[in-house]
């Protein structure tokens, strides 16, 4: 046997070995890298979706969930010129991206009328000979930067701090929301509702009881591409004077009647103050939360008619945005606002709807035990809290004067009695003048019948407080 011969199946051993290391190298480099191999593309968003672009960011939302995204351009092809809007790279993998593109540094330079939007989004991936996977959209848009236009019909000249007032006014043809805002609240209008005259809107505000008496109110307008136009409001804020009180909590009222309304035994663990907390403040802010997102889902017309009715043989007790001061062994542990009135009555008394409307909301309610939410349209609801028996479902219509239950001292009552709110779009506000018969003459009906902003102006002047009145621009 030859040398060569004899160290063959050394060699044979050796190249097989090297073999199985090279083909686990392989196997576990095609593991690594497959990742990176993916095929699948970017994918990409437009919110808002509406075809139109304007004054307002339209936001670009791409993501990969794969290798990651490389690169992300937009342009905007307009009047033969193209405009960049974005253009990014990322030196690591981003799984998404969020890009606001506005039109506001280019009005000078781009025209109003149809445009293309080009959007082209590139991952990290090796697939496509290195080059990755790409998604491009082109959507077609139009360019529109006016804002609506806004005409005031009538408006009220007085309204009480706290309190609501009412607008008539007509948008022009592209708009898509309109209303009142001031500060951080949106008070929306509802077309259709002025006899002969579909065109108009109408819009119930309020200058909310939170919000300091030099606040703003202004109309606003916005189309679909985001363009808004306000027009300032200019009342006279009544100054409404709201109480303020101071209430010594004792021990065994915590525990008789704070401790009960935590349903987890172990928030009935601490000190009494920690456990009147838990009820007078967290308790008492997820409720009105809840109050709140029941009474934004609006009705768009009215359901009512004529002056709210106050609850047969009752006396206020409690008033609307009493400041009240809680103390526990002289000290003070707590403040909040009482929200509505509080209405005395005898034991279990028969609890009337104020006006006709739709059961809105009907169950416990925390703070205000058992109670029952009426939808009166246009954003307005009465609410009707510590009730020990309920009498209508949700859904059902009702008629003024229509009994909805029993008066108790369910929730956070000290005594039987009814606690009575009034809401709009959310907010408390002062239910008083939804009572009176004269403020509605004055303030709502002629609006609603179509009359001129000069007769209803002509009115409202003859009949002002206006010893109480403060000027005030909105």
């Amino acid at each position: 046997m030859s040398a060569a011969e004899s160290r063959a199946p050394g060699s044979f051993r050796a190249i097989l070995a090297l073999t199985l290391v090279l083909v686990a190298g392989l196997a576990a480099g095609g593991w690594y890298l497959a990742p990176r191999f993916e095929r699948d593309p970017p994918r990409i968003e437009l919110r808002p979706d509406s075809g139109v672009l304007g004054r307002a960011p339209m936001e670009i939302v791409v993501a990969d969930r794969g290798s990651g995204l490389l690169a992300v351009t937009a342009t905007l092809s307009a009047g033969g010129t193209e405009h960049t809007l974005a253009s990014e790279h990322y030196a690591e993998a981003v799984a998404e991206k969020k890009i606001a593109v506005s039109l506001a540094a280019k009005l000078a330079a781009v025209k109003e009328g149809p445009a293309v939007l080009h959007v082209t989004a590139r991952d990290r991936s090796l697939w496509n000979l290195f080059r990755g996977n790409e998604m491009s959209i082109r959507k077609n848009l139009t360019i529109d930067v006016t804002p609506p236009t806004l005409e005031l019909i009538a408006d009220d000249r007085y309204v009480n701090f706290g309190g609501a007032g009412m607008l008539v006014y007509k948008p022009s043809a592209d708009t898509a929301t309109s209303g009142v805002r001031i500060g951080e609240y949106f008070f929306p209008g509802y077309p259709g509702q002025v006899k002969d005259h579909p065109d108009r809107h109408v819009v119930i505000f309020a200058h909310p009881y939170d919000l300091p008496a030099d606040a703003r109110a202004a109309l606003v307008a916005t189309d679909r591409a985001g363009n808004t136009r306000e027009m300032r409001l200019v009342y006279e804020l009544k100054n409404v004077r709201y109480r303020k009180s101071t209430i010594a909590i004792s021990d065994a009222f915590i525990q008789n009647k704070i401790a009960p309304l935590l349903r987890d035994e172990g928030a009935r663990q601490g000190t009494p103050k920690e456990i009147f907390l838990r009820v007078n403040k967290g308790m008492r802010k997820e409720n009105e939360e809840r109050i709140a997102a029941i009474t934004k889902k609006a009705s768009p017309a009215i359901l009512w008619r004529g002056a709210f009715s106050q609850l047969s043989n009752s006396q206020v007790e409690a008033n609307f945005a009493d400041a009240r001061t809680y103390t526990h062994d002289g000290e003070t542990i707590d403040h909040a606002y009482h929200l509505g009135y509080d209405l005395s009555v005898t034991r279990h008394y028969p609890v009337e709807a104020a006006n006709s409307g739709t059961v809105a909301f009907v169950g416990d309610m925390g703070i205000y035990g058992n109670t029952v939410i009426l939808d009166h349209g246009l954003g307005l609801y009465t609410l009707y809290g510590h009730l020990s028996a309920i009498e209508v479902k949700v859904g059902e219509p009702v008629r003024q004067r229509q009994i909805l239950g029993r008066t108790g001292e369910t929730g956070l009552a000290a005594g039987d009695h009814l606690h009575y709110g009034v809401y709009l779009n959310g907010v408390a506000i002062l239910p008083v003048e939804w009572w009176d018969q004269k403020w509605i003459d004055d303030n709502v009906q002629p609006k609603l019948d179509g009359q001129s902003g000069e007769a209803i102006a002509r009115s409202q002047e003859r009949h002002a407080p206006r010893a109480s009145a403060r000027k005030r621009r909105r």
